[in-house]
């Protein structure tokens, strides 16, 4: 039977909404054992799956993705912050891209749009910092937290890594009523383009850049201790 690549992306993706699902049910309960399923029902996913990130000569040798330990206190709920001048999901931005856009930096060779629309002020080891928070334009949108520190490009990747990027599912969950969002730096994960340059991601701007060693969630297998 012939493969198809459509059904075979719409299917990796059902895949992983399902284990967001699941990590979101079970982390209000253990959320470092919700952790540990979720990093390795994630390996499964790369190592079997057609629509792996990983390049195919790379699949047979993989044994699982790298991540520091897990560590409770990089789990964390924080207040979405107006930034002034910024307008709700339906209005317009001045002095932005068209359509209220940013730019973000890209790996492809195309711009990705999206919306700032709240920054989020960290806790516990990263008291004192914070980050952009994006919101995807286009169809269906969805909340977007990309960020680099001090270990990019020698224990991470180094154009960053992803917290939250809600379209694909990467989402910890959140309180409308309160305007909080939950984040678990313990789940922070490569872009894929981190695994093959095929792949074209949204990358981290220079704003959400911190100048700390943030070591929670995942790291590169080669990566300096």
């Amino acid at each position: 039977m012939s493969r198809n690549e459509y059904l075979e992306l719409a299917d990796w993706r059902r895949r992983v909404a399902v284990l967001w699902a699941r990590w979101r049910e079970e982390a209000g309960h253990d959320p470092e054992a919700a952790t540990l399923a979720f990093r390795a029902a994630r390996d499964r996913l790369f190592a079997e799956h057609p629509q792996s990130p990983l390049r195919p000569a790379d699949r047979a040798a993989f044994q699982g993705l790298s991540y520091w330990p897990y560590d409770p206190a990089y789990r964390m709920r924080v207040e979405l912050e107006p930034i002034d001048g910024e307008a709700g999901p339906h209005g317009e931005l001045s002095e932005l891209a068209p359509r209220g856009g940013l730019a973000l930096p890209s790996s492809g060779p195309g711009a990705i749009a999206f919306r700032r629309v709240a920054r989020v002020s960290l806790q516990g080891p990263l008291q004192g910092h914070s980050l952009a928070v994006f919101w995807i334009e286009g169809y269906g949108g969805g909340l977007f937290l990309p960020f680099r520190d001090g270990t990019s490009g020698t224990q991470t990747y180094g154009a960053g890594r992803y917290l939250l990027d809600t379209v694909k599912s990467a989402d910890h969950g959140d309180d409308p009523d309160t305007g909080t969002l939950l984040l678990d730096f313990n789940l922070a994960f490569h872009p894929s383009c981190a695994y093959d340059p095929r792949w074209s991601c949204p990358l981290a701007p220079p704003e959400n850049s911190l100048p700390l060693r943030l070591l929670a969630g995942e790291r590169l297998r080669n990566g300096d201790r």
